[in-house]
């Protein structure tokens, strides 16, 4: 019910290279979290696992409200909340040791005022911990996204209310590397057939169901070739790069 391709389902084994490598940003969060914890825009739960054993309180909040009930029945000795954000109208100052929001800025309209907000109910040294798409890596224009971001724009804008920013990317191995090699020159093909360019100038609504129906068929057509990688990947294949310039994602780490 929850899976389109931008949410994506460890469910669908087509999924899973893109699966795998957004829940390595929760294993590695949990590697170094502890206490009080906030998640914007949980989505299907999909690090909840490892995040909750780490937690004292565990508190979520998303637009999903079916999704975000679904949780909560799941999880009933931890907080879910529904409303849209910006801003955490229902959440008061200096309340979290740490914030997660891992894929969820580049949607975002005023992305500016989030992570204001980020920082307003993060605890004095509270940190967050941010991920998104790193635009240079990205294989073509994604109409869910309000936009993406360079490496040094993430950083711009997080600066502007955290004194202090660890930038890290998370990147692949090669068996990684193959597969979004692989991905780009397939994804390349259906371009070249969009001869005026309706990618750059359709609006973003008009696209976001034409763009779902194509990606669901190439990630699947990349699970049928010969060899194919996308059911050998794994969250360990993945790690932290302190290039992020150069990495899929972009993995900012902040501290008030």
């Amino acid at each position: 019910m929850f899976s389109t391709t931008e949410i994506t389902s460890h469910e669908i084994a087509s999924d899973n290279p893109i699966h795998q490598r957004l829940f390595f940003a929760y294993y590695q969060a949990s590697q170094m979290i502890k206490g009080d914890i906030l998640e914007i825009g949980c989505g299907v739960g999909r690090g909840l696992a490892v995040i909750l054993e780490k937690s004292g309180t565990y508190t979520a909040v998303d637009k999903n409200e079916k999704l975000i009930d679904k949780l909560q029945i799941e999880y009933p000795n931890h907080r879910f909340i529904t409303h849209h954000i910006p801003p955490l109208e229902s959440l008061e100052d200096n309340t979290f040791d740490y914030v997660i929001t891992f894929q969820v800025i580049e949607h975002i309209e005023n992305d500016d005022l989030f992570v204001k907000e980020i920082q307003r109910v993060l605890k004095p040294h509270g940190k967050a911990f941010i991920s998104t798409p790193n635009i240079k890596q990205s294989l073509t224009r994604n109409p869910w996204h309000i936009r993406e971001y360079t490496a040094d724009g993430l950083e711009q804008l997080m600066k502007k209310y955290f004194s202090k920013v660890e930038k890290y990317g998370v990147d692949g191995n090669e068996k990684v590397m193959q597969y979004h090699e692989e991905n780009r020159k397939s994804v390349a093909k259906f371009k070249r057939l969009d001869i005026f360019n309706l990618e750059k100038h359709l609006p973003r609504w008009a696209l976001q169901i034409p763009y779902d129906f194509l990606n669901r068929f190439n990630r699947k057509k990349l699970m049928q070739n010969e060899n194919s990688l996308s059911s050998q990947i794994s969250y360990t294949d993945y790690f932290l790069s302190n290039n992020p310039d150069k990495a899929l994602d972009l993995f900012y780490i902040a501290e008030k």
